[in-house]
């Protein structure tokens, strides 16, 4: 359709309208960036130039541009949205990422002022000014939508810009509310997580102050990443880097056209993009264009293991025509069904896999897992935390040539310390409780404790006199300190007067002493007697609890 002169350029929208769906709807530095960047995908741009200053920046792209009639009639149309007309852009074949229309306003929520200027090939710049301050203005006065004008731009503010620009948009953001305050280093970052388009497509190219956004920009977030999870195939060079780093991986298999990835990280501060009040989190893309950020909210599991994730879920299916996207852009309709089968199908077949493989993988790396595990029990979880904690002290340098074989030395040593180390406590809490019992009682010792006594004592004088030790050891050093759950039983059964007869604690004690024995003496055991101790245990807790519980 011929161009047609345009005298001033007006908004098509009541004020008051573009003042609640725009200029108060978008809450992060992010959303504004990304919708200068979408704009720019669908005008076949193949480059994007971000120039950032403390209180403003530019955004220059290469794309087709803009007519008077272009500016008029669909830039400054809101509601006007590209895939009225085609699904795909002419030049580049791009799927149209834009829908509603009324992103562009988002490029108003940040900066008082904002200058947009545009142009075709061989053409000449066309644009304005929209200033905030003179909208309030319209607004308050109730001017009608023709009755505002935007006023007119200086090629001189572009001055740096328009060489050799020979067709494209550049939007000039001035006065930033609040000022940008954060480094090029994690906004290139936020750039190279958010715009997948830009990383996975080689015809589209972002710049920030002159230096391409690449992959580089994560290379922090992905030294800290441990553990990876695919999801079904996607063509991704930062998930190819992640699988060349991480510990373990394992590919899953959701049903439906469901891409992407889920990765965790060492420390939970290390999804923390510091100076930004951001954190990376598993965020959801639809062709390319990041729609919904943090969908674990939404698949809420209340597990330790949710502040290590991170990811991107990539579904396309969500773009079927139908509008499910929110007015901010900043998520999709909670109760829509599409959406719905989506979560359902993340928190059942990904997420559940997810919690698991974490713990084993954190335990096997001796990292603390997820405390609500039941598949562990508590004991053994925190034997394992223990030991994971003790280890350190044995763990070698890297550049050490023996620290691989040290490492997997202790590593085979975990599995048996989870039982043995609460093994030991249940027996020094044990012991200690009966002695304190007998000593409650004013139980005498019999003969045979009286000798026992009397070996134990003999041996721990040579033992310290060859240490050369002058300083006590026991914190109680009488009699019962010397004895062993055996002895101590068997003290207890005698003075017990039971009718009618009970079981005995002693009999227990003595098929207890020689496992006591060798966890005392730090051997590993076998299975079967680790399940036999675990049995005969159980009999000396439920004969000591009711014992004390009696007295």
């Amino acid at each position: 359709m011929p161009d047609k002169p345009v005298s001033a350029f007006t908004f098509e929208i009541s004020l008051s309208v573009l003042n609640h769906l725009g200029r108060n709807l978008y809450r992060s530095f992010a959303t504004v960036l990304g919708e200068a960047i979408s704009n720019s995908w669908d005008a076949d741009a193949k480059k994007v130039y971000i120039y950032i200053d403390k209180d403003s920046f530019f955004i220059k792209d290469d794309g087709i541009g803009m007519s008077a009639y272009d500016f008029q009639n669909k830039f400054l149309k809101i509601g006007y949205s590209k895939r009225k007309e085609a699904k795909i852009s002419p030049v580049n074949k791009r799927p149209y990422i834009g829908m509603k229309g009324i992103g562009k306003l988002a490029l108003l929520s940040c900066a008082e002022k904002i200058t947009v200027i545009s142009k075709k090939d061989k053409g000449e710049y066309v644009g304005g000014i929209i200033d905030n301050s003179g909208l309030n203005k319209a607004i308050t006065d109730d001017l009608k939508p023709h009755e505002y004008h935007l006023n007119g731009f200086s090629l001189d503010t572009f001055a740096q810009h328009i060489k050799g620009h020979d067709h494209g948009t550049i939007i000039y953001f001035e006065n930033i509310k609040d000022g940008i305050k954060h480094s090029l280093k994690f906004l290139k970052k936020v750039v190279a997580l958010y715009f997948r388009f830009s990383i996975l497509d080689k015809a589209f190219d972002i710049y920030m102050n002159g230096e391409q956004i690449t992959l580089d920009s994560l290379g922090e977030l992905a030294s800290n990443t441990q553990f990876l999870w695919t999801l079904n195939t996607i063509d991704d060079p930062f998930i190819k880097i992640l699988e060349g780093k991480t510990k373990e991986k394992r590919p899953l298999n959701p049903n439906g056209n469901i891409n992407g990835f889920i990765a965790s990280v060492i420390k939970p501060s290390h999804l923390t993009i510091r100076d930004m009040k951001e954190r990376v989190t598993i965020d959801l893309f639809v062709n390319g264009r990041l729609r919904e950020r943090n969908i674990l909210q939404h698949i809420p599991t209340e597990r330790l293991v949710e502040s290590y994730l991170y990811g991107q879920i990539h579904y396309n299916d969500l773009d079927d025509g139908k509008d499910r996207f929110t007015s901010s852009r900043e998520g999709i309709v909670p109760d829509d069904p599409k959406y719905k089968e989506l979560l359902d199908e993340l928190g059942n077949n990904v997420i559940n896999k997810i919690l698991d493989d974490w713990d084993n993988w954190r335990r096997k790396y001796r990292e603390d897992g997820d405390p609500d595990n039941m598949h562990i029990t508590k004991k053994a979880r925190k034997a394992g935390e223990l030991f994971n904690v003790v280890s350190l002290d044995f763990t070698l340098a890297d550049d050490s040539k023996n620290k691989d074989k040290i490492d997997r030395w202790i590593n085979d040593l975990s599995s048996d310390a989870g039982f043995n180390f609460p093994s030991y406590a249940e027996c020094f809490i044990s012991e200690n409780l009966i002695r304190n019992y007998i000593g409650e009682k004013h139980i005498p010792l019999s003969s045979e404790a009286d000798k026992e006594v009397k070996k134990w004592r003999k041996s721990v004088d040579v033992a310290t006199g060859k240490g050369n030790i002058s300083i006590s050891i026991r914190k109680n050093d009488d009699d019962l300190s010397y004895l062993s759950m055996d002895f101590l039983a068997n003290l207890i059964d005698k003075f017990k007067h039971d009718s009618p007869p009970q079981a005995s604690l002693s009999r227990d004690a003595t098929e207890y002493k020689p496992f006591r024995d060798a966890i005392a003496h730090t051997a590993r055991l076998t299975d079967k007697a680790k399940s036999r101790l675990t049995t005969v245990y159980d009999n000396i807790i439920h004969r000591l609890k009711k014992l004390l519980s009696n007295s």
